[in-house]
């Protein structure tokens, strides 16, 4: 399965949800590629600082931003069980190549009008790339949800009978992943009991079930 975070609004957690959904996949035993295709290369500056760290090397995550993902991609997918590739914000060439890789496109967006506003040029790309591939899979994922809040509550609710519908597991606003993003860690090397390590196994088992 090759599964793409993209959200032309920055900011929005791609990356810390890829590197989690990889590291969730590959601690069951799974053989996972990150692709970032950021060009700011955040994964990959994540898996440096990880090899710093002397941690154990759970994926392989490898640098790709250019604009011919829809050919590389499903090359490394051939070898592997997921492929996920971090998209970049604002780089439209490269968003439509990974909307043309992809079996299923993650849209991780705040619970927040502005946040669903910025998701419109991205809900276009998508329409596209669906004339060509109809088959592709979208949904949206609310990250950096505060607990209990009524926004988080309303925008879940106004989603859910959307195209794309919205993902039940939601992620919080942690600490922890502010954590991981410098030390090369992930929240199941902090907390692998943690309420985040939590939602991101219920993210990935839902994530899975749509791929059946």
């Amino acid at each position: 399965m090759i599964v793409a975070l993209l959200n032309q609004k920055g900011g929005v957690g791609k990356t810390t949800l890829a590197l989690h959904l990889a590291g969730q996949w590959a601690g069951q035993g799974r053989r996972v590629v990150l692709i970032d295709a950021d060009p700011q290369g955040s994964a990959l500056d994540w898996s440096e600082q990880r090899a710093k760290e002397g941690l154990p090397r759970l994926f392989g995550v490898v640098g790709l931003a250019r604009d011919t993902l829809h050919r590389e991609a499903p090359e490394l997918a051939r070898d592997t069980d997921h492929v996920i590739i971090d998209g970049p914000p604002r780089v439209a060439g490269l968003m439509r190549s990974a909307l043309l890789a992809a079996d299923l496109v993650l849209i991780p967006a705040q619970p927040s009008p502005f946040d669903g506003w910025a998701s419109g040029e991205m809900l276009k790309l998508i329409a596209e790339a669906r004339i060509f591939r109809p088959e592709l899979a979208a949904r949206f994922v609310l990250n950096r949800c505060a607990a209990r809040t009524i926004i988080a509550r309303e925008t879940a609710e106004a989603l859910a009978d959307h195209d794309p519908p919205v993902l039940s597991a939601m992620i919080g606003q942690r600490v922890a992943f502010a954590d991981t993003a410098r030390t090369g860690r992930l929240v199941f090397d902090l907390e692998p009991n943690g309420a985040a390590a939590r939602e991101i196994t219920a993210l990935a088992i839902e994530i899975e079930g749509i791929a059946r």
